[in-house]
């Protein structure tokens, strides 16, 4: 039988679990939000085992609740609100189901660099970014089927989190792409945890994210690391919930010390604070 998932997140004290396998009725999960930048839960038609379901091509997490399966879809930021459908492949023949997109507004935020390149970068820079963006693609597009027990997550850090995901951003005057990930304030040198079990697929100095680790949980769930001052682990190693990947620093473009923490489910990055009970006030970092 395919690799099923259960995600239970619960924040205590800066941190929240989530566990892969088999959900049972009135499991605990991220929170449903059906906009770019969000998460979508769409049953499936009932068959006897996990069918395989797509979404714009990419393979989507498929969890057992009650008597039936559902699929967990991410939504990227670039997603028009609107009809949107996913294709199933289970035992009966393939098939398509559509689920809604509604629209959110994002905020914009206005941030200064003191590095000019890191908003205009040279020629030189430039491919150097090509590099590195198709490098963050492969890490962020795996889908491991995942047949090991639960997992357990924790958020990697405490700290005072940042709401500017989505937000458009403007640095020194210019617009560039939405930010992708949760900003979480911390001093530089604050110790990085793994949230979970899994294997580190990608980390290097990137041009604009700085030190930066991907780590494949399974099923389509990666998480990203960047800004980090120092890196204990390469890519390869195989990290327990709780081993430390590194510190908080402040490399790459940034306006002071924090973590970027990134959640991938199928390629399309989503709101980390979905997975969390927000219950600390946000403020803005860059």
């Amino acid at each position: 039988m395919r690799a099923l998932v259960r995600v239970a997140a619960a924040l205590l004290l800066g941190t929240f679990t989530l566990q892969i396998h088999a959900a049972p009725s009135g499991l605990k999960l991220p929170r449903e939000s059906r906009v770019p930048g969000g998460i979508a839960y769409v049953d499936l038609p009932a068959a006897p085992k996990a069918p395989i379901v797509k979404f714009e091509g990419r393979e989507c997490a498929v969890i057992k609740r009650g008597d039936h399966w559902t699929a967990v879809v991410g939504i990227p930021l670039a997603a028009a609100p609107g009809t949107k459908k996913i294709m199933v492949q289970s035992s009966k023949g393939p098939s398509e189901i559509a689920f809604q997109v509604k629209s959110k507004k994002y905020r914009t935020q206005y941030l200064t660099i003191q590095d000019q390149r890191k908003v205009e970068p040279n020629p030189e820079d430039l491919k150097r970014i090509a590099t590195e963006t198709a490098r963050s693609d492969a890490a962020l597009s795996r889908f491991t089927a995942d047949d090991s027990a639960p997992l357990e997550l924790v958020a990697p850090i405490e700290g005072v989190r940042s709401d500017s995901f989505g937000s458009r951003r403007v640095f020194n005057g210019q617009p560039r792409n939405p930010h992708t990930g949760m900003d979480i304030a911390a001093p530089r040198g604050t110790p990085i945890h793994a949230p979970a079990a899994g294997k580190v697929v990608e980390a290097g100095e990137f041009f604009f994210n700085g030190n930066t680790l991907y780590i494949d949980h399974g099923n389509g769930l990666i998480t990203m690391y960047c800004h980090l001052n120092t890196v204990a682990v390469k890519t390869g190693d195989v990290v327990k919930a709780g081993d430390l990947l590194g510190t908080v620093g402040s490399t790459g473009r940034v306006t002071g010390p924090h973590l970027h923490w990134g959640i991938a489910l199928n390629r399309a990055m989503v709101d980390p604070a979905l997975f969390l009970e927000t219950r600390e006030k946000v403020k803005d970092k860059g």
